[in-house]
């Protein structure tokens, strides 16, 4: 470290990394091959590049994150991947690549199957495009800066869960929210947050033993809605065209 500022060698259209308050980030990007609603999503083109090169491009625009690392099972996914600038230091194994792994032992893998050590932990899910490099930066500052030991990003729901409801077995409507006074007028109620997948922020050690990014201590990242696109299906992909060249 020199002056504050990581010595490495500058990357190609990214801004100058520096050290944020001497700390060591690093970027995960889980990508699996297999995918049963959308198959080979992550590397399915957006406007002519793959969907996990829109997430490569912004991680390595951060000015905080040491290293960028794509976690995947799939030698085309690793190939694309180091393509477009990340470093892909090992293959997932295949009991780490069902449907059914938790994003957090992907992370876990990764943090143990790397020599070096890092301070904080960033998971950035290839199926969000639209979500930047400030928006990166912003949850490590708020996470590093405000000693706090997670931040995930969120958006304002659509629906206020205090007019959301479920169905009893019968097919009843049952509030989802119980409150003693029914609130008719949306400027009485609470905002509503929802978890946008975008962005998980973590300190390394409190997460190996929390094992969760999202606890009682968790801190939110705000996001417009013209970022917070999570691509699940076909009608997501065409809305995150259409922002892409509406930006």
């Amino acid at each position: 470290m020199a002056n504050g500022r990581s010595i490495r060698r500058p990357l190609k259209n990214c801004r100058a990394r520096k050290a944020y308050k001497k700390v060591k980030v690093l970027g995960i990007i889980p990508a699996r091959g297999g995918s049963k609603g959308m198959p080979k999503k992550n590397i399915r083109p957006l406007l002519g590049k793959p969907l996990i090169a829109w997430t490569i491009k912004q991680a390595l625009k951060s000015m905080y994150l040491d290293r960028v690392i794509v976690s995947t099972d799939d030698p085309v996914i690793a190939r694309l991947s180091k393509k477009h600038g990340a470093d892909v230091p090992f293959m997932r194994p295949a009991k780490l690549a069902t449907d059914k792994v938790k994003s957090i032992d992907v992370v876990f893998h990764a943090l143990l199957s790397l020599p070096e050590r890092y301070d904080y932990v960033v998971l950035l899910q290839p199926t969000s495009p639209l979500r930047t490099a400030d928006d990166i930066d912003a949850c490590v500052k708020l996470c590093v800066g405000k000693r706090i030991n997670s931040c995930v990003s969120v958006t304002e729901s659509d629906k206020n869960p205090h007019w959301m409801y479920f169905l009893d077995k019968k097919g009843r409507m049952r509030r989802l929210i119980q409150t003693e006074k029914q609130i008719d007028r949306r400027q009485d109620l609470s905002k509503g947050y929802a978890l946008n997948g975008a962005i998980y922020v973590a300190q390394v050690d409190w997460l190996l033993n929390n094992k969760a990014f999202v606890t009682d201590e968790t801190y939110a990242y705000i996001m417009p809605k013209e970022r917070s696109v999570d691509i699940d299906n076909e009608i997501d992909f065409k809305i995150a065209e259409f922002l892409i060249r509406s930006a």
